[in-house]
């Protein structure tokens, strides 16, 4: 029988870090996640901040994982979510914290910016969504306060570009996750080093641009020797939409992928992108994508909000429980615009939910159930109106949406999506970033000819189920 080849696919999100083998088996992707650890924010010299040597640490860990169960990976590697980046001097050393996006540095940043450049034109350059907390602004805000910073700076990295840097001492910039940057031209498909020199950013700081599926290097000596094995950094799309939409179980034209998590992210793959004012007034982006692809899609505030309350509830709700509180608050109408920007780092939640219904001259929910059922339905919402955007700027009708990710396994949100979109509705691969960066491993290697091979393999591999549209428990 033929030895089996593994694939280590680290998947690291704002709250939580997985490693996950996977190999071909019978024509199948086969997963097991065999590391866990914890990430979260902490509060540095005033800000928040990743602790990024706990990351490292961790990632380490999970390597040597492999090695005591004897399943040594052909090839690893990282994603992240985007926008968050590190600056190193000449030695290859860190410049200053590890500051994260959620971080109010960035406040009056977009003014700053706009002073150069005009909103208008900064997205005609490169059709990224304005989010107040993208690196230009966190850029900018370094310029303003911390200038000595920007000119000990050789290099750029965005966190999992760091983390493979630690693992191998190669420093390559990836396409995917440099788009969130809002720094890379949209035409041209590299850093627009024009707008860095009207920003009076330093263009050497930014690296060659490299595609998933690009080698990163081997691991250097000293941690090949600590973890027990050598193997292969490969680049998936680092940045972990980028690779749950790899992961999207159709290359059909009339499906609209919905990554669901912490954040949501809702939209369609294109080959052209759009950066028209009125693409820019709907606050769609052009992030890219696997082979040069884009994603046309539109970030929502997702399961963060729903993370938050279960943290601030006084009794450990399970995910089932909140579901069902939140079914028995159905009767409840207010809803929140949840994309404001108060629910992006709230001291309380619920505190800030029930301040917008105030201000907003709605009915203010007092039980648990009603705030839940509140957050629900603005989320369910807010797609059904982002589903009726992407037919407007395409001018193309869609039938369905494939959610994917951690949050493809809330079925209330999922029922909701059916009966407020009123497309059919598919959940599931649960795993899609780490089964995407698995995916650019795999065709790195040649086992699938090309991505749409790839998502056909990903179909069959894992339970894809059609959602019921109607709420029950």
């Amino acid at each position: 029988m033929a030895q089996r080849k593994y694939y280590l696919a680290i998947d690291i999100g704002a709250s939580s870090g997985r490693h996950i083998l996977g190999w071909l088996e019978n024509g199948k992707i086969r997963i097991e996640e065999i590391y866990r650890f914890e990430n979260k924010l902490v509060k540095k010299n005033g800000h928040l901040c990743w602790d990024i040597e706990h990351l490292f640490n961790e990632v380490k860990a999970g390597i040597k994982e492999c090695g005591k169960l004897n399943r040594i990976p052909a090839s690893l590697s990282i994603d992240t979510w985007g926008v968050d980046f590190v600056l190193l001097d000449k030695e290859g050393k860190l410049l200053g914290d590890t500051v994260a996006y959620r971080d109010s540095r960035t406040r009056g940043m977009d003014e700053e910016v706009y002073r150069v450049i005009g909103e208008s034109e900064l997205y005609s350059r490169n059709g990224i969504q304005k989010q107040l907390f993208n690196s230009i602004y966190q850029l900018m805000a370094i310029k303003k306060t911390q200038p000595e910073l920007l000119a000990q700076a050789e290099h750029f990295l965005m966190i999992p570009e760091y983390l493979h840097y630690l693992l191998t001492g190669q420093m390559v910039n990836e396409y995917t996750n440099a788009t969130t940057t809002q720094l890379v031209n949209a035409e041209t498909q590299d850093w627009d080093f024009e707008l860095l020199e009207k920003l009076g950013l330093p263009t050497k700081i930014f690296g060659r641009l490299h595609m998933p599926k690009d080698v990163v290097g081997s691991l250097n000596d000293e941690l090949a020797a600590e973890v027990g094995f050598q193997t292969e950094v490969v680049l998936p799309a680092t940045h972990d939409t980028g690779a749950a939409v790899m992961a999207v179980p159709t290359s059909a034209e009339d499906a609209i992928f919905l990554s669901s998590g912490t954040w949501s992210l809702m939209g369609i793959e294109r080959l052209i992108p759009d950066c028209t004012e009125k693409s820019r007034e709907h606050n769609f982006t052009n992030e890219g994508g696997y082979h040069y692809r884009y994603r046309y899609l539109k970030n929502i505030m997702g399961m963060w909000m729903m993370q938050s309350l279960r943290r601030e509830f006084k009794h450990k709700y399970t995910f089932e429980e909140l579901y069902q509180l939140a079914y028995i608050g159905r009767y409840f109408t207010s809803v929140v615009n949840v994309n404001d920007d108060r629910f992006l780092a709230p001291e309380s939640m619920i505190g800030a939910i029930k301040d917008y219904c105030r201000e907003h001259g709605q009915e203010v929910p007092e039980t648990e159930g009603e705030i839940l059922y509140c957050v629900y339905m603005s989320l369910a919402r807010c797609y059904a109106q982002t589903v009726a955007e992407i037919e407007e700027l395409t001018g193309k009708t869609y039938s369905r949406i494939h959610v994917v990710g951690g949050g493809c396994q809330d079925k209330f949100l999922n029922a909701l999506l059916a009966t407020e979109t009123g497309k059919e509705v598919y959940a599931g691969p649960i795993e899609a970033t780490a089964v995407g960066n698995l995916m650019a491993q795999m065709l790195k290697d040649n086992c699938f000819a090309d991505l749409h091979e790839a998502r056909q393999v990903v179909a069959k591999s894992f339970a894809v189920s059609p959602v019921e549209g109607k709420l029950s428990f």
